[in-house]
This record gives C-alpha cells, structure tokens and sequence, in this order.
C-alpha cells in the first residue's frame, strides 16, 4: 500500500503559479517591514507619538486613594455590623500572618509527601 505523493501525484513541482505569486508577495511584504523595524533610526514610541497619559506619580497616587476609600468602605461595613474598625497596620499584619500560615500548611504538606 502506497502513501503520499505516489498516491496523489503531486509534487513539490505542480504548485498553482497564483500560490506561488501571492505567497511571495506576502513573504516579501512581511520581511520588508521587518527590516524596516530592525533599521529604522526612530523609536517605536517616537513613530506612534505615543506619551503616557499620567505620570508614575499621579498612578501611585491614585493607588493610595484606592488603598484608602477600600479600607473606609470596609469600616463602613464593620461599624454597621458592631465591628471594630481596621487601620492600614492591622491589614497589613492580617496579610503577613495569613502568608506566615500559608507557608507553614506548604512546608507540612511537602514534608508529608514521600520522596520520589
């Protein structure tokens, strides 16, 4: 039983002279505007007139208003509840205690794991 092109017929020389024409023309294309790339003496941002909009300081700015409407709207939900409220310190030391735990279930569960 034969497969391939002894089956078909075809050969690496039967290709459609369309295929052919088109397919170049797309590979010239593409590795034309490689070399553009590679060559060209203008940054992209410079070709894209590209400027941030904000500045790093105006978005760590912005992080820390987050940080604090968040943890206001969280005491607004605990005072509603008779909670106590948290400040900025309590969270944070929530969050190192949760990792601490975090790392000691992981440390516990690899030394139960038998060794492959």
């Amino acid at each position: 039983m034969t497969f391939g092109a002894a089956l078909t017929g075809a050969s690496i020389t039967d290709l459609d002279p369309f295929t052919v024409i088109f397919g170049g023309t797309l590979a010239f294309f593409v590795i034309f505007v490689l070399l553009l790339g590679v060559f060209s003496k203008r940054s992209a941002l410079d070709i894209l007139d590209w400027k941030p909009t904000r500045s790093p300081e105006v978005e760590a700015q912005n992080d820390i208003d987050d940080i604090t409407q968040m943890i206001e709207a969280q005491n607004e939900l605990r005072r509603r509840r008779g909670l106590p409220e948290r400040d900025e310190e309590d969270i944070e030391a929530s969050v190192r205690r949760h990792r601490e735990e975090l790392a000691e279930q992981r440390s516990r569960y690899r030394e139960q794991q038998p060794e492959e």
